[in-house]
Formats: structure tokens, C-alpha cells, sequence
């Protein structure tokens, strides 16, 4: 059975509400800053490559949501490829563009180590993605529905903490960039130490 990540008709439904609010002016900043040669990785159906440069390069692992890519940017380089194996020389890209991807992707440790890769030197990583709550409840309720969630959705888990993973494989996210909404972030990472929200002054938003 595939999921509905791997649906495109499905998985666009699915999103459709909250883009057209909170989540398509995310999209927006997301992309506005992307600098270079981008990387839109784990594009899908192609949400945020209208927003990026008409050469931006879009990798998915699903052939069927590259086909929708496709008519939304036809500009657009597609590949299909999985993060864990990015087929690109190191130092290619001066952003790399993550929305609500690493939520799926088998290794993330690994996807990141890629992203770190192909970033060329001064390069960012531009990341939008839900996380595990901070709640103690909230997170032991992602905790109980991972297993059913994961396979519903085609690969997605709810309970990833990816700040920590992200600054674990050696990014330090910018200050003044970080913003969220509930269980949802939004922020931009350089290669370098990892780093922290000051204690007690939480996330900006």
C-alpha cells in the first residue's frame, strides 16, 4: 500500500486548508531567501518550487509527485533520488531547501550528511518542518501513533526531534531565524557549531 505522501492528488488535498493560510506564507519565507544554485529537496508535487529560481533542481524519491512537480515548474530540473544519496559533486548548491521532508526520510542523520555535502562553503540549509512536541503529553501521544501514522502516510513520523539532529550533524541554526507555530518549525542553518535557544527565552515568533 502507498501512502498518501506518495498519492499526489491525495497528499495536495491533504495540505490544502492550511496553505491556503498559515503554511503558504511559511512556503513564501522559506523560499525568499534562497541564494545560488538551489536544491529543493524532497520537492514532491512542487509546492515550493514556483517560489524558488525557474533552474532550482527538485529531488524526490517517488516518481508520481515528480510528474505534478513537473507542471508546476517545468523550468525545473527534477531527479529521483533519495536524500541518503544526493547524485551531485560536493560544494554544488548554495541553498538547500527542505519543506516538511525530514519527517520521512529513513536516516536523517545520513540525509543530513549529504545536505552538509553538496552545500557549497557559506551555503544554507532552509528547513520548514513539524518536530516532536515539547509538551511531555503532546510527545508521548506522537510517541503512541508513530507506527500507524508512518505507515498511513507513506513514511512521515511525528515524533522527530530535528532541531537536535540537524545541530547534531554539525549546522548551528541562526540566530533570529527560528520561528514556530505549535509543533512547527521554521529556520535557516549554516554548516558550524551547533547551538541553542538561549534557557527560558524559547523560540522567536
Amino acid at each position: 500500500m502507498r501512502g498518501f505522501e506518495q498519492i499526489p492528488w491525495l497528499y495536495d488535498a491533504t495540505l490544502a486548508l492550511a496553505e491556503r493560510t498559515w503554511l503558504g506564507r511559511w512556503r513564501r519565507r522559506l523560499c525568499e531567501g534562497a541564494r545560488g544554485r538551489v536544491l529543493d529537496l524532497g520537492c514532491g508535487t512542487g509546492r515550493d518550487l514556483p517560489l524558488l529560481p525557474p533552474r532550482t533542481v527538485g529531488v524526490d524519491p517517488a516518481r508520481d509527485p515528480l510528474g505534478r512537480a513537473r507542471r508546476r515548474a517545468p523550468a525545473a530540473r527534477l531527479v529521483q533520488a533519495r536524500a541518503e544519496g544526493l547524485p551531485f559533486r560536493d560544494g554544488a548548491f548554495g541553498t538547500v531547501v527542505s519543506g516538511l521532508v525530514f519527517c520521512s526520510v529513513d536516516d536523517p542523520t545520513l540525509g543530513l550528511a549529504e545536505v552538509r555535502r553538496v552545500l557549497a562553503p557559506g551555503g544554507t540549509l532552509r528547513m520548514l518542518e513539524h518536530v516532536r512536541s515539547e509538551r511531555p503529553w503532546r510527545a508521548r501521544l506522537q510517541d503512541r501513533v508513530q507506527p500507524a501514522w508512518t505507515w498511513v502516510s507513506g513514511g512521515c513520523r511525528p515524533n522527530r526531534d530535528t532541531e537536535r539532529t540537524v545541530e547534531a550533524a554539525g549546522f548551528a541554526i541562526e540566530p533570529g531565524t527560528s520561528r514556530a507555530r505549535g509543533n512547527m518549525r521554521r529556520f535557516v542553518a549554516r554548516v558550524g557549531p551547533a547551538t541553542r535557544p538561549v534557557a527560558g527565552g524559547g523560540w522567536a515568533r
